[in-house]
């Protein structure tokens, strides 16, 4: 049956009453589920509280718990998109510097599916018009009408500002072998398919933080490549397959790991510990435990600094 519309005081009344939920201010609650969103607040942070066969929440969870989970959640979000976005802004550097290596700057060398392979034409094809749409017709940017009127034109290291992560990361999975050599010149110990599968799990990730969905719980439909670093962490396996570290947000952090400056990792790592124990030291529900596993985080995950990933 279709869930029916309920206002502010009924999804008030349904967590308190059907979902054994205690809320201690009703204008409060009343206040958060308008600004949020009951399925946003209440659907994305309900898990950890919630007894899965009842469907009702465990011993004395309150509504504070919940938004103090979300507020945790919102701050992750940004430290998390800070480092993507830094790695995003390499890729996209290296991705132009080495197309622009072999082809030139002009426009039509990127617009050409001469330039590109892919097992269907048809994928090369959507790519080159959305290339095209944003280098000839979209007038959204100024840089970008800067170079069109003045020297008709946009190189692709003035395009890449305008695509977004997703499309840069297509650009590169559809880019010839050599382009592709020449991009992970820029990053040490990863290869070509490696890089590959990193950009489709952050590109996910990143979507995650810039739509404002819960974080610490999701989890990937693709996964980043086996490394050293799993088997020096001696990670569990299942069948096979590591346990953690592949399609979680522990993923993220092994390939902050492996694709920016052993500095950068350290200074995530450092801000991360800061967050989870500001969050555990005043949750009264969470442990620092609990958390890190909803988020895939092995028990010695903070080793990992220590070992070379090579």
């Amino acid at each position: 049956m279709n869930k029916p519309h309920l206002t502010y005081e009924q999804q008030v009344a349904k967590l308190r009453d059907d979902k054994n939920l205690i809320i201690n201010d009703e204008t409060y609650c009343q206040g958060m589920l308008c600004k949020i969103g009951y399925f946003s607040l209440i659907g994305g942070y309900k898990q950890p509280f919630r007894d899965p066969m009842t469907r009702k929440y465990i011993g004395n969870t309150t509504f504070d718990d919940i938004v103090a989970l979300y507020n945790f959640d919102q701050k992750l979000r940004g430290l998390v998109m800070e480092y993507i976005c830094v790695i995003e802004r390499k890729f996209s550097n290296a991705m132009s510097y080495g197309f622009c290596e072999i082809f030139g700057e002009e426009q039509k060398y990127y617009l050409d599916p001469m330039n590109y392979r892919a097992k269907k034409s048809n994928e090369v094809i959507k790519l080159i018009s959305i290339l095209s749409y944003n280098a000839n017709i979209n007038i959204e940017h100024d840089y970008i009408n800067h170079q069109r009127s003045t020297y008709h034109n946009v190189p692709l290291w003035v395009l890449l500002h305008a695509l977004t992560f997703g499309q840069i990361s297509k650009m590169y999975l559809y880019a010839l072998p050599q382009i592709k050599s020449r991009v992970c010149r820029q990053f040490k110990n990863v290869n070509p398919k490696e890089l590959e599968q990193y950009m489709k799990v952050l590109v996910l990730f990143r979507n995650v933080c810039a739509h404002n969905e819960c974080l610490f719980s999701f989890k990937a439909y693709s996964e980043i490549p086996n490394t050293l670093l799993h088997k020096k962490l001696n990670i569990s396996t299942t069948g096979g397959h590591y346990d953690k570290g592949k399609s979680d947000l522990f993923a993220v952090f092994i390939a902050v790991r492996y694709l920016l400056y052993k500095d950068d990792f350290k200074e995530l790592k450092k801000r991360f510990l800061i967050l989870v124990r500001e969050y555990t030291r005043r949750s009264k529900r969470v442990t620092e435990e609990q958390i890190l596993e909803y988020m895939g985080f092995p028990t010695n995950w903070k080793t990992i600094s220590l070992y070379r990933n090579i």
